[in-house]
């Protein structure tokens, strides 16, 4: 089945609405209803479009969201799952782990951990061919 212009769009459409919303309790009706389409041809032509099926891409924008919320300071866990759309931080927790390999609490440990090491320690996280490229140890290129 051929793809027409206007219904890649209304897709397309429906996939901006999801990356706008997914903090909040969306569903395949309501995501469908946004690209004025029945669900179950929305879900066939979404999946075929972005080979992933609509709840796998709203997962994983929320992951991904939580990783950037997991690295600050000063919002917990809690916070976060709620912050992303998640009903519960036990399902919260279980998909994150299932998705990275690791729980959000070990993601939050190593980002902080990053974050210091960079402050301390700037030059470990520079490519080493930047560093010869501008002679970032103070000299000036070419000199």
């Amino acid at each position: 089945m051929q793809l027409t212009t206007d219904i890649y769009q209304r897709i397309a459409a429906a996939k901006v609405f999801i990356d706008q919303n997914y903090h909040e309790s969306i569903d395949l009706d309501r995501i469908s209803r946004q690209a004025l389409l029945s669900r179950f041809h929305f879900h066939r032509l979404f999946t075929r479009i972005y080979k992933k099926t609509p709840h796998q891409y709203v997962t994983q924008t929320r992951v991904e969201a939580a990783k950037l919320l997991l690295a600050k300071e000063g919002i917990s866990i809690t916070e976060v799952c709620n912050m992303i759309g998640f009903e519960s931080p036990g399902s919260f927790s279980s998909l994150f782990s299932k998705q990275n390999g690791y729980s959000p609490q070990y993601y939050r440990n190593i980002a902080w951990l990053k974050k210091k090491l960079a402050k301390e320690q700037p030059r470990r996280f520079i490519p080493h061919c930047f560093i010869e490229q501008y002679k970032i140890d103070g000299s000036p290129a070419g000199v």
